[in-house]
């Protein structure tokens, strides 16, 4: 009987302080996501029903999100970064001023939480990775996942990648389901309907989101 090698291709509990729980951080001075989003569409001469008609989001979502009654999830942001001509990781994690980001793991970075549309469900955390690189394209992220069963599918431009570091992801491309174990990585164009989630409990990926 043959015996698989079930060694992971990467030693998996390198990551294991990068990994846990991610802690939401105590009130700073950063401005919150929500606010950047209102600030641009101000200085763009948008009304919230311009930008709604632009995005396809309602209205009232919108106002919540700016007032920062709902935390958007990613494919919001880089939808409506797209809609006021502005960059994704501006809008997620502030603009950069510098040509390369040297992040070491003590290092604290922006924490900040998904919710379901109505803002009553913690999806997934995430911090940023390279929030100090100016006109980035990319933006790498540890993301700490949740067992989700409502499905919210998102589709909007860019690309995605993600490499599983613990727990176990459910995956939905289109009309394809994935379990995905640590080790286990996917790739896939934004623009095709996508869910992902923890299993059960929680999960963390490394993802990494090209926004332009």
């Amino acid at each position: 009987m043959e015996i698989k090698d079930q060694t992971p291709h990467i030693n998996v509990d390198y990551f294991e302080d990068l990994t846990g729980d991610i802690r939401t951080p105590e009130q700073d001075s950063s401005i919150h996501i929500g606010e950047r989003i209102r600030k641009l569409r101000e200085e763009k001469g948008l009304s919230l029903e311009e930008l709604s008609a632009r995005t396809g989001f309602d209205g009232q979502l919108l106002s919540q999100i700016e007032k920062n009654e709902v935390s958007p999830q990613l494919g919001t942001i880089l939808r409506l970064s797209k809609s006021l001509d502005g960059a994704f990781g501006q809008l997620l994690s502030g603009e950069g001023d510098k040509p390369y980001a040297i992040t070491r793991l003590k290092d604290r970075k922006t924490v900040s939480r998904s919710t379901s549309q109505k803002g009553q469900k913690h999806i997934y955390s995430y911090k940023g990775l390279a929030p100090e690189v100016e006109g980035r394209s990319m933006e790498p992220l540890i993301v700490q996942l949740q067992e989700t069963p409502e499905k919210e599918i998102s589709t909007h431009d860019g690309e995605e990648f993600i490499y599983v570091l613990n727990g176990t992801v459910l995956l939905e491309l289109g009309e394809d389901h994935f379990e995905l174990e640590p080790g286990d990585s996917a790739y896939y164009l934004s623009n095709t309907p996508h869910w992902i989630a923890a299993k059960s409990g929680q999960a963390t990926i490394l993802a990494v989101i090209y926004g332009k």
